[in-house]
């Protein structure tokens, strides 16, 4: 994610009338509305955006519901989550680079003055600079919300060589991975142990990690979030691999010394995505050689939206939720 957080309510300039927006909620842990928010003044650099869809993170978005986000910058409730958003430009400013009529990705924004904004993509319209979103083909659609776990995906591994990968995690996140490496020559093994995600791979492997008894793999990227799966992962890396961290984690990290002293393990951890990461990605959907299909399971009207998140990290055939804004008035 690199929408970065909002450090708290935007202060609006005196005389100004503010853009109204409904926008997704977290109140309070496990307390989510739909509710109106005033959104700054746009300025000449600025768009705004009329969202169609946003996607729903099961990682940060679970942890900031559930209330078990680590203290990051800009956290405090009421805010205001997403990073996954599409929509048609309303609003061009001069100097934005952009013009109306444009369809565009935005990566959350910070544009709220009365909640906060972490990572502030889910609502109907956004306030954002023009040179944080990026023109994409309507062509795309919804899918175009799953551009930023893609970039994610690129970024996790891009300092990495096809060859022996292990993904730990069959959702969105890790068949991302495993397309990308499959793209580049590689042949990953995925775990996964719910059966109810095991089927939908494209040219790699899923396995359940109990019946897998290799201890070679050159690189291992975890994408569950298990704060505790370090040591498991130790046990099954190659000499001089390394453990790429992609996950978010809620819980402290920590391993036993010797299975990575004799094994010389190295670790990275895979943080925000670049601009370059989302410029390769699109590049690579457009042209047909990365695809999404079957990554969005589930799709519901942005005004169900309590329920819709209940759905997405309670229910284990939900890979993607996306919720439709174009009915919002």
């Amino acid at each position: 994610m690199q929408s970065g957080p909002c450090p708290g309510p935007v202060a609006q300039p005196k005389g100004v009338v503010a853009v109204k927006a409904l926008a997704v909620i977290l109140e309070k842990p496990e307390h989510l509305v739909l509710g109106e928010v005033d959104l700054s003044a746009p300025g000449d650099d600025d768009v705004v955006v009329d969202i169609a869809y946003s996607g729903i993170s099961t990682g940060t978005e679970r942890l900031l519901w559930s209330g078990r986000m680590p203290q990051f910058p800009g956290m405090g409730y009421p805010l205001v989550p997403g990073y996954e958003s599409v929509g048609r430009v309303v609003r061009a400013g001069p100097g934005s680079g952009r013009a109306e009529g444009d369809f565009v990705f935005v990566p959350g924004a910070r544009c709220f003055t009365d909640v906060r904004g972490l990572f502030g993509g889910a609502a109907s319209r956004l306030v954002v600079p023009g040179k944080r979103t990026t023109r994409i083909p309507e062509a795309l659609d919804d899918s175009a919300a799953l551009l930023a776990l893609a970039a994610t995906a690129r970024h996790a591994r891009a300092a990495s060589k096809p060859g022996d990968e292990l993904i730990v995690g069959h959702g969105v996140l890790g068949r991302l991975l495993a397309r990308l490496c499959v793209l580049e020559g590689g042949h990953p093994v995925v775990w996964e142990t719910n059966p109810a995600r095991a089927h939908g791979a494209q040219g790699y492997q899923v396995v359940d990690p109990a019946r897998d008894t290799r201890t070679d793999y050159a690189t291992i990227y975890d994408v569950s979030g298990d704060s505790g799966i370090l040591d498991r992962l130790m046990m099954r890396l190659a000499h001089g691999g390394e453990i790429v961290l992609a996950g978010f984690y809620s819980g402290q990290l920590a391993f036993t010394f010797p299975a990575a002293f004799m094994r010389e393990a190295r670790m990275r951890v895979a943080a925000e995505w670049r601009e370059e990461d989302l410029v390769a990605v699109k590049e690579l959907v457009e042209d047909g050689r990365l695809p999404l299909d079957g990554l969005i399971t589930h799709r519901e009207p942005a005004m169900t939206a309590p329920a819709a998140y209940r759905t997405a990290f309670e229910d284990p055939s939900c890979l993607k939720m996306v919720l439709d804004w174009r009915t919002v008035a």
